[in-house]
Order: C-alpha cells, then sequence, then structure tokens
C-alpha cells in the first residue's frame, strides 16, 4: 500500500448480464481468495442476498487483491459494478475512485447500450478502458462457429468499441490514443465460466493458439484448457501492464475532477500522490454497518488516514473524527493502521460525509461535484403499515437518500406521503424490499408515477408581477433555452460555483450570446436568470429575495406543479418601494412568483415526459409481435435489423407506458425476446392528451382542477 508505482485502481463495469461478477470471482481465486472450484458460481461480490436471489450486482462492491507480475508484487484495488441501468448511479460514483475502466462485452451479444453508457462514464472521469471479450466459449459450443467467422466477429466487437472510444475521446486534449487493440494487449478473450482467457502476450508466453483452444474447448476438456491459460493471470496482467498507476494518472486526473489553485502546495501533494502531504479524501460510497455505523468510502488523493485525525467535510462547519480506518474486502471489512495516499479507503466516523464529499486536513476548494447522467424518472409512495414504525421509516428513509444520491426522497406535509423517486421500477422494488428486510418495518408501496417536466415553447412578452400591497412591480420575460446549453448545465460544465470567466466561455461555447452571458445572475436546475436591469435602487439587497421566489416558481410549474426545466428569464425592470419594510419577503416572493408562472404560461408552457430507449433482441418469428409491444405504447420502432440469428428491435416510448412492459413482452413473445431500456430525457408531450394529463396530476396532488384562464392554448 505504501508504493503506489505498484498499486492499479480498476473498475469493472458493463452490460447487464454480460459476466463482471463471474469475472472478479476467477481473479479473486487466482489471488488465493476464494477456492478455485466455486469461482464463477460463487458471485463473491454479490454480498447481499437479495443479489444472490436475483442474480444481479446492486451495489458496487470493492475487494483488494495482490498479483505478481513481473517478479513484482502489485496491489489491485478492484470495484465490481451493477450493470442494470437503474443502478447506474453506482458505476459513476465507482469511476470517480478509480484510474482504469476493464470493460467487459459479451461476444455473442457484442457492444449494447449499457456497454455505451458506461464507457461514457469512465472517459468522462478520465479514465483509461480496456476490453475483455467473455463467453467466448458459446461462439465455439452453441453457434459452432469456425476460426474465420469467430474473428471477424470478434474484430467487429473491438471495432465498434473503438469507435464509441474515438467518438467520446475526440474532444479531450489531455488524451492521447486510448483505443483498445489486440496487438498493444489492451483486448483479452475468454470465458468468465470456464475460467480460461487468452490475449496477445499470453499467447506468445504459453504457446496457445485459437485453434489449440477451439479444440480442448470443443472436446470439454475445459479443465486442462483453464490450467494452461487461467484467466486470472491474462486479465491481472492487461492490468499491471496497461492500466495507470496512481502516479501517472493522479496528475491526469486532478486539473479533470478539481478546479482549485493547480500553482498551491495541495495541488503538488496530489499530483506527487504524497504520502506524507494534507490529507485529501473524496468519498465515493456510503454503506451501513449495523455495528459500525456509516461507512464512508473513497479513494485517497494524498496524505495517510489514520485512527483519530481530526477532517474537515466540505459544506459542513466543524471537523469529524475519524473512529476507524480499513479496506474494503467485499462485504467485509478489515480494519488496518493507515491507509496512505494512492489507495481505495473504508472511513468510519464521518458522520457528515455524503457520496461525493471533499474530507480533508486543511479547509480546501472541493472536488467538482459526482455528475449522474439520468435523473430520477419514476416515483411510488411508502408508507408504514403501523403508525408506531413512522418515525423508523423516516429516519432510514432519510439514510437511503444518503447512500444513494440518484434516489430522491420528499416527504409531502399535507398528504402525509413519503415519496420515493428512482431510476426505475426495479430501483424502487429494491429499496422497498431492503427496508422491509434489514430494517424490519413492514411498508405498503403505492402504484408508481412518473415523474413529469414542464418547459416553454416560445418566447413571451413582457410580463407584470405585482406585489400584495401594490409598491412593488418586477417585469419579467421567458424564452428557451437551446438543447446545447441546457446539456452544459447538466454536465456540470457550467455552474454557479465556477470562476465567471470559466462560466462565461463555457455556455458561449454551447452558443449563448455574449451579453446574456456576461449577465447571469442566478442557475437553478437547468434555467438561467439573466439581471438586464440598469440602476434600480434596493435591487441589490432584495436580489436574493427574487431568487428565492423565482426558485419557488420554477419547482411548482403552473401546469402542474412539476418542474420547470430549459428556460432562461430576463428581469428587464423592476419598482421597489422605498421603503424595507414595505419590499420584504411577504411582498417580494409573491410578485416574482406571479412574474415567472405568467410569462411561462405566455411562453406557450407544456408539460414534457420521460421516454425510454427500448431494445428488443427476439427471433424472426416474434419480431412482429415485439415491435407491435413498443407501438401499442405510443412508441415509435426506429430501427430493425438482423445481428446472427435474431432481430433486433430498437424504439423509443414513454415511460408511463412502460409500466408493467416485462411481463407483456414475455407473454407477447412465449418468454424469447431479451430486451433492455435505457432513459432518453424527456420530450414533449402531444397536445390532444396535456389536458387531461395534466387534470389528472391535478388532482392528484389536490389542486384545483381548473387551469388558469390564460392556458387555452392546447
Amino acid at each position: 500500500m505504501d508504493d503506489p508505482e505498484h498499486i492499479r485502481n480498476i473498475a469493472i463495469a458493463a452490460h447487464v448480464d454480460h459476466g463482471k461478477t463471474t469475472l472478479t470471482d476467477n481473479l479473486l481465486a487466482g489471488a488465493g481468495m476464494i477456492s478455485d472450484d466455486t469461482a464463477g458460481q460463487q458471485l463473491a461480490m454479490d454480498t447481499e442476498e437479495d443479489e444472490q436471489e436475483r442474480g444481479i450486482t446492486i451495489d458496487a462492491a470493492n475487494v483488494s487483491m495482490t498479483h505478481e507480475y513481473e517478479d513484482q508484487n502489485h496491489l489491485i484495488n478492484l470495484i465490481d459494478t451493477p450493470g442494470h441501468v437503474d443502478f447506474g448511479g453506482d458505476v459513476t460514483r465507482a469511476m470517480r475512485a478509480v484510474d482504469g475502466a476493464l470493460v467487459v462485452v459479451d461476444a455473442v451479444e457484442g457492444a449494447m447500450p449499457q456497454t455505451e453508457t458506461v464507457l461514457r462514464q469512465a472517459l468522462r472521469e478520465g479514465v483509461k478502458p480496456t476490453l475483455f471479450i467473455n463467453k467466448v466459449d458459446r461462439l465455439i459450443s452453441e453457434l459452432q462457429e469456425g476460426p474465420e467467422e469467430m474473428q471477424q466477429r470478434l474484430l467487429a466487437v473491438i471495432q465498434d468499441v473503438n469507435e464509441l472510444i474515438r467518438g467520446m475521446t475526440e474532444e479531450m486534449d489531455d488524451v492521447e490514443d486510448w483505443t483498445v487493440s489486440v496487438e498493444e494487449g489492451t483486448v483479452g478473450f475468454g470465458s468468465a465460466l470456464y475460467k480460461w482467457g487468452v490475449s496477445m502476450p499470453s499467447m506468445q508466453r504459453t504457446g496457445m493458439d485459437f485453434g489449440e483452444i477451439m479444440e480442448l474447448e470443443r472436446n470439454d476438456k475445459r479443465q486442462e484448457l483453464h490450467d494452461r491459460t487461467p484467466l486470472s493471470d491474462v486479465v491481472l496482467d492487461m492490468v499491471c501492464e496497461h492500466f495507470p498507476n496512481p502516479v501517472d494518472a493522479q496528475p491526469m486526473r486532478i486539473p479533470r475532477i478539481w478546479r482549485g489553485d493547480a500553482e498551491s502546495e495541495l495541488a503538488e501533494q496530489m499530483r506527487l500522490v504524497d504520502e506524507d502531504g494534507e490529507v485529501v479524501l473524496m468519498v465515493t460510497d456510503i454503506g451501513v454497518d449495523p455495528h459500525a455505523g456509516e461507512i464512508a468510502a473513497g479513494r485517497v488523493f494524498s496524505g495517510t488516514l489514520e485512527k483519530g485525525q481530526e477532517l474537515y467535510v466540505s459544506g459542513t462547519a466543524g471537523k469529524n473524527r475519524i473512529q476507524s480506518v480499513g479496506i474494503y474486502m467485499g462485504g467485509e471489512r478489515e480494519e488496518v493502521e493507515r491507509v496512505p495516499a494512492g489507495n481505495i479507503a473504508a472511513v468510519t466516523g464521518l458522520k457528515d460525509a455524503i457520496a461525493g464529499s471533499t474530507v480533508s486536513s486543511i479547509e480546501m476548494t472541493p472536488f467538482e461535484s459526482i455528475e449522474h447522467i439520468s435523473e430520477p424518472v419514476i416515483t411510488k409512495s411508502v408508507e408504514a403499515q403501523n403508525m408506531d414504525d413512522l418515525p423508523k421509516l423516516i429516519q432510514t428513509l432519510q439514510q437511503v437518500a444518503k447512500e444513494d444520491p440518484t434516489i430522491q426522497i420528499e416527504i409531502n406535509e399535507d398528504t402525509g406521503e413519503h415519496l420515493i423517486s428512482g431510476q426505475g421500477e426495479l430501483h424502487l422494488e429494491v429499496i422497498g424490499q431492503r427496508i422491509e428486510r434489514n430494517q424490519g418495518i413492514p411498508i405498503n408501496t403505492g402504484e408508481p408515477i412518473v415523474v413529469y417536466r414542464e418547459a416553454p415553447q416560445s418566447e413571451s412578452r413582457e410580463v407584470e408581477g405585482r406585489s400584495p400591497n401594490n409598491h412593488n412591480r418586477f417585469y419579467i420575460t421567458v424564452e428557451p433555452l437551446s438543447d446545447d446549453i441546457v446539456e452544459t448545465i447538466k454536465l456540470g460544465e457550467a455552474s454557479m460555483d465556477m470562476p465567471e470567466l470559466e462560466r462565461r466561455e463555457a455556455l458561449q461555447e454551447a452558443g449563448m450570446d455574449k451579453d446574456d452571458s456576461q449577465n447571469i445572475e442566478h442557475i437553478h436546475g437547468t434555467n438561467i436568470l439573466l439581471d438586464e436591469t440598469k440602476g434600480i435602487q434596493h435591487l441589490n439587497e432584495t436580489m436574493e429575495l427574487v431568487i428565492e421566489g423565482l426558485e419557488e416558481a420554477l419547482d411548482d410549474g403552473p401546469l402542474a406543479a412539476e418542474p420547470v426545466q430549459g428556460s432562461l428569464l430576463r428581469l428587464h425592470d423592476a419598482r421597489l418601494h422605498e421603503d424595507a419594510i414595505h419590499r420584504g419577503p411577504a411582498q417580494v416572493i409573491p410578485a416574482v412568483r406571479e412574474a415567472v408562472h405568467n410569462a411561462l404560461i405566455d411562453a406557450d408552457i407544456k408539460l414534457l415526459e420521460p421516454i425510454q430507449q427500448v431494445r428488443i433482441d427476439v427471433p424472426n418469428e416474434h419480431m412482429g409481435a415485439a415491435s407491435g409491444e413498443i407501438q401499442g405504447r405510443r412508441g415509435r420502432v426506429d430501427d430493425m435489423y438482423q445481428e446472427g440469428d435474431l432481430m433486433v428491435v430498437e424504439g423509443v416510448a414513454p415511460v408511463d407506458e412502460m409500466i408493467g412492459f416485462s411481463s407483456d413482452i414475455r407473454s407477447a413473445t412465449e418468454g424469447r425476446a431479451s430486451w433492455n431500456t435505457e432513459n432518453a430525457g424527456f420530450q414533449v408531450m402531444a397536445d390532444n392528451l396535456q389536458p387531461e394529463k395534466i387534470t389528472e396530476i391535478r388532482e392528484r396532488k389536490g389542486m384545483k382542477t381548473e387551469l388558469p384562464a390564460a392556458i387555452d392554448y392546447f
């Protein structure tokens, strides 16, 4: 641990069911940590009961192992990440802690939508990819392919992955060529289930070639195959040789994820991975141990963590005291005396930390917040079956939100409901099960509710908002923001925490007018407020209240009190009362709220619904049924093509209509379809459906069902 030159921090990432956890088993067996015989079936990194039952990884799990490469012992800290799209947040957070990503692709299915997503998550964090093509045994034994066909199929997979990498690294100045290649040894092939693997360097070392491998595989001599070219050696050699160690990686990663002063002493210590420097820990994951309380796991960028240290946590006052330091081994935590820079540590006692906090021994600029690609699209209400469990339930829900930042919890005081919003049906189902199982609280969950957004479609006229006492007036217009600007804000490339110059440049690059980018007063969600007033007295001290009124108005849009997105608001003029007492919160907030809502209505605000990309792989004879399932759900089919012996149907459909999709598609195709969905943002809902949907949401929220008279444009 004290020798950062020989440490590798890596994550294993892939599409769901391409074999990440099975592959990790092999690596653990190769390192002598689990028995060789059970590797592949044991799924050692799926430590929770429900993960073993469902056969999928839900939580990212850490493990450390050693591997001898060129007579030198290496320490490999590995994170096994989930593949299911609902748990994509875990993948994003894991990428912050590591320097290399081993992308696993199923040889039969090839690169799938989620493969693209995990690659994008890795490259955005500046993490170097290598490729392992798994399940090659299926090509030989199931599809009976000859050497020629096989090579073509494997090359096609490599080309797909390289195209994705090229497309994503084009604009990165600090990345040399990160595409993978067989000759360089950054691609491995094999079968995690049968524990064998090969790569160019390993073939040169063992003298095995593809012909021999196919022969042994066909004659069921899999044990001999495993003995002669074990998978763990091939993969771990590749990790040691091709992934950067922290000393090489940190100088490149720090500028990407930290906006502090690059000339400072602290920056230098992080670049050098200095274990005697100030302590800097980036928390990427929060777990709960029933005995030890909260455990914060994360990457140590500089300094050495020790028990009893008092550290600052970004965004909170005072210091937290470390109670114990350790490393994660799957579900277990091993306590150690100290963890030096360049490692992944697990710490107890940081009670104020959340996933994404910066913990340090001196006050410093925190790291960039971890940007999750997707936002919650589906909500369920949760209530305790027994009233006595209510306080415990609220506490548990707050804990859940702390552990998983992709979940949003809202407690509605008017109706007494607790609403959980997450990435999909499975996400919420797992959370619900865990509350019942781990906390012993019986709960009732409501029907899934879909989360909508509202957005202006055109430019409004100038609208006046008056305060209740008629002494203050605000003049506002609204217009839609371009998609490029919204995207820039979503990815965190422009925010109010940045230096003004950087923010201006980022927004101008996305196509914003130069004068506009200089007048930005506030960014809320993906909405921007511009202050275009000239020399108005008292406006400076009233601005805080204006912003408060604005945020309130944007969180509850005028149509159905859903959040507003993608609007550019201009404050043109304001008339304020001389006397501070007559322009307090009770006057300013309602005035701004009224002005914003009326301007949005004048700008033809409409309801947006979340949509999902759907991909279905299905045998020829069931293709009609599969595409019918998409079209029958207000979806559209974009593409159909043959891939191997299956037809692939690709399309998009609204999330609202996709509830219960899994059981319908199974019965329509006699259970022979495999499919996956991915959130694809929001789109405007058809005009004829708008009034009905708006009324339905307003009723659910207990609002008046009559819309304001000005909304008659549907």
